[in-house]
């Protein structure tokens, strides 16, 4: 980049991007009052959501893990981006052109993310176009071997790498790619003589985020003089992580979300097969095992809804098993019922639908039996139950399964079951059972109540750091809602101070400024209230809530986010700036009413009305009365 981005232009990126939309392109969100939205956090693990949005004042906190921003900084932490780079992003995203200007800041050491994004998107194109060349035959000539028409090619972006060693080296260095960026990207391999093609005579799909961006591509060998393997994918790179991706969540995600139901198969062309048969929530990993990101993922776009569904579908072979205890092993992760779908004669979704047609692979996710019970039996299977050694061993392998079923009224069922496979007494399957339950156990990720002195919904009765008891080291800790205490004063003044911050424009400058001299009894508050203060002159600029935090000691710094994205009390929208007003008000009348009770005291020590100190009480007594009318009338 010649320069850095105007400022405002990068003002102008920030006050169009709604901020919700954003969000809800990696996370489910739901609605939790006027102008606030939450969902599960995308930084950290949780079951219960705490990640906050208000998309008016362009600003999420995280009630649990502390984070929180505005749009360019959510991009910077999903994506790994830049400040640059996120405001291009977002610029490119709601079609604004940005002006550039000599000097300032340059770029960040290390690839450009940008760059490497369009060169993979350059390259999705290319191979698409070449599908249709004449050498694409060979790729057009596959997908219909497997039921799969020009159409659907073209909704899955599929493409074709033509044979040869520099195709698409040649066609990117000549819109501008550097050999670097292409190397950086994964598109291309090196070697003595210089940078080649990676994906060479193969079927290309691309492997997009959620936004739709393509990270990188999965290439599946088509020749049999190609002595690679039989797929290939891009590796990792500063933009591809085959860990944290899904194939197919791009098309799927609304679908997941909307339905609280996830398929997840084994191959690229399963993904196709099911969303041509109508289970358009179909996804699958890129070359590596389901694990504990993918599981993040899916929990952000469904959200932790116990009666949501993950589906999973397992080759028949011993690869097939092994990947299903693996998928067992990280089930406790979900708050979602977990399934295996296993199709008949060891067919894949792909080779079903090829088979048997649109209607049998509907039908494979209705015979689904729950993962637990697969896991069991694959466990079970294992060993000889014809001899006592056997049937011993396969009741240590199967007892700690049927112990970490999550719905323990389930367990004494699956026990009976287990009792049956094996062919032993109950008492002794219930006793292993028994056993393995006591057993240690990891904790589980995300997993935790909620405490704090608050007794509702709100989120800072949700917070999971706040132990409730002093720390035994002296550095001070970071200041959060839940240690405030739950009296009617500490409530009044933080609502007070919410809607200072949250609706500061509503309440005008001279109510605000009245009410960030008030007297506020929380100490913790009074903190915030002083940065408040310190900030007024920021008052309805876009980076006004960050001009109040900055204002505030580091210590207070998260109550203060805390305090500008938690939802106001009032849910009624045309009311919201009259309840901001009020609460407002009302702290400043408490003011007033305690210095009209410290006046009457005086006054009662005076004893004598008639006395000249007494004269000047009785008028400054009149003016408290009007001015608390006055108050109220406004």
């Amino acid at each position: 980049m010649a320069g850095r981005i105007r400022a405002s232009d990068v003002e102008e990126v920030k006050r169009r991007t709604n901020l919700g939309d954003l969000v809800g392109d990696y996370v489910t969100l739901k609605s939790a009052g006027i102008d606030s939205m939450k969902g599960l956090c995308p930084f950290h693990d949780e079951r219960s959501p705490s990640f906050h949005v208000r998309p008016a004042l362009g600003y999420y906190h995280c009630f649990g893990c502390g984070e929180s921003g505005d749009a360019f900084s959510f991009l910077q932490r999903m994506d790994h981006l830049t400040f640059a780079e996120s405001v291009e992003r977002l610029a490119a995203r709601i079609h604004y052109g940005l002006t550039y200007e000599e000097g300032g800041y340059t770029r960040e050491e290390g690839p450009n993310r940008a760059r490497l994004l369009a060169a993979n998107q350059a390259a999705a194109a290319y191979y698409v176009a070449q599908l249709a060349s004449e050498e694409g035959a060979a790729g057009r000539a596959f997908l219909e071997q497997r039921g799969f028409d020009p159409a659907a090619a073209t909704l899955f972006g599929v493409g074709y790498a033509p044979r040869g060693w520099s195709h698409l080296t040649d066609a990117l260095k000549s819109q501008g790619y550097t050999p670097a960026e292409l190397a950086q990207a994964g598109l291309v391999s090196e070697g003595q003589r210089g940078v080649y093609d990676r994906f060479r005579g193969r079927l290309v799909w691309p492997i997009r985020d959620t936004s739709g961006q393509t990270l990188g591509f999965g290439a599946r060998k088509l020749y049999d003089d190609d002595n690679g393997p039989k797929y290939l994918n891009t590796p990792e790179t500063p933009v591809y992580h085959k860990s944290q991706v899904l194939y197919g969540l791009d098309l799927a995600k609304r679908a997941i979300s909307r339905g609280k139901r996830a398929v997840v198969v084994e191959g690229y062309t399963d993904v196709m097969a099911c969303h041509l048969a109508g289970i358009d929530t179909a996804v699958a990993t890129c070359g590596t095992a389901f694990g504990k990101d993918h599981i993040s993922i899916l929990r952000r776009i469904m959200g932790d809804d116990s009666a949501a569904e993950v589906i999973f579908t397992f080759d028949p072979d011993e690869a097939g098993q092994k990947a299903a205890l693996r998928a067992f092993s990280e089930e406790k992760r979900f708050t979602a019922q977990t399934y295996v779908a296993v199709a008949p004669e060891g067919f894949d979704p792909c080779d079903l639908r090829l088979h048997r047609g649109d209607e049998a692979v509907r039908e494979l996710f209705t015979r689904k039996q729950p993962l637990f019970e697969f896991a069991l039996r694959q466990a079970v299977s294992r060993f000889d139950l014809n001899s006592v050694e056997g049937r011993v061993s396969a009741l240590r392998a199967s007892a700690p399964i049927v112990a970490e079923i999550k719905d323990p009224s389930l367990r004494p069922g699956y026990a009976r079951e287990l009792a049956r496979m094996l062919g032993v007494e109950l008492g002794e399957v219930q006793h292993a059972v028994r056993t393995a339950e006591r057993a240690p156990q990891a904790p589980r990720g995300g997993q935790h109540e909620p405490r704090g002195v608050y007794q509702d919904s709100s989120p800072m009765s949700q917070d999971p750091q706040w132990q409730g008891a002093p720390q035994q080291q002296p550095a001070p800790t970071a200041v959060k809602l839940s240690m405030l205490r739950n009296t009617p004063t500490t409530r009044l003044e933080r609502d007070a101070l919410m809607a200072m911050l949250q609706l500061g424009d509503s309440v005008g400058a001279e109510l605000l400024q009245q009410a960030a001299t008030a007297q506020v009894s929380e100490p913790h508050l009074r903190v915030a209230r002083d940065a408040i203060a310190a900030a007024l002159p920021a008052l309805g600029t876009p980076g006004w809530i960050d001009t109040v935090v900055a204002a505030a000691p580091d210590t207070h710094k998260g109550l203060l986010r805390e305090l500008a994205v938690v939802p106001m009390p009032e849910r009624r929208p045309d009311q919201l700036a009259i309840y901001a007003k009020d609460v407002i008000v009302s702290l400043l009348d408490r003011d007033l009413v305690g210095l009209k009770q410290e006046l009457l005291a005086r006054m009662q020590r005076i004893g004598d009305s008639s006395d000249a100190a007494s004269r000047r009480l009785q008028e400054q007594l009149v003016a408290l009365e009007a001015a608390r009318r006055g108050l109220r009338e406004e």
